[in-house]
């Protein structure tokens, strides 16, 4: 199975787009996962769907706002709930990981290839096969 970080974008406005995605197609949803992390000095969040794959296709897209928001814990925002209510009506829960923030990685591909290893390591996704 190949799972590859499709990013909606940094912004908050993204948001809105991952909210209306999992409204769409909340059957499709597998996990709902809040990264959080601290970006020049600022507590933020990315938050993300992890996607069943579409009929017997061996491509998992991984949907994600790239630490577009604040981090809910420590600023409480309209956009993280949202996210959370399209969640539960999808009968799903937030995970949460806190993470190193994207600007520590050279290139943002590397950033999301941290981020499966997280995954993967634990259960979140399947490994390579």
């Amino acid at each position: 199975m190949i799972q590859k970080f499709i990013e909606l974008g940094e912004g908050y406005a993204d948001i809105y787009e991952l909210v209306d995605l999992g409204s769409r197609m909340p059957e499709r949803i597998q996990h709902a996962i809040a990264f959080y992390s601290e970006k020049n000095g600022k507590p933020v969040a990315s938050l993300s769907l992890v996607m069943k794959p579409a009929h017997t296709d061996k491509f998992q897209p991984i949907y994600i706002c790239r630490e577009g928001i604040p981090n809910p814990h420590e600023q409480p925002n309209q956009r993280f709930d949202l996210y959370k209510k399209m969640v539960e009506e999808a009968g799903k829960e937030v995970s949460e990981f806190t993470i190193k923030p994207s600007n520590l990685f050279p290139e943002t591909e590397l950033f999301y290839q941290h981020l499966i290893g997280i995954l993967r390591m634990n259960k979140f996704i399947a490994p390579l096969s």
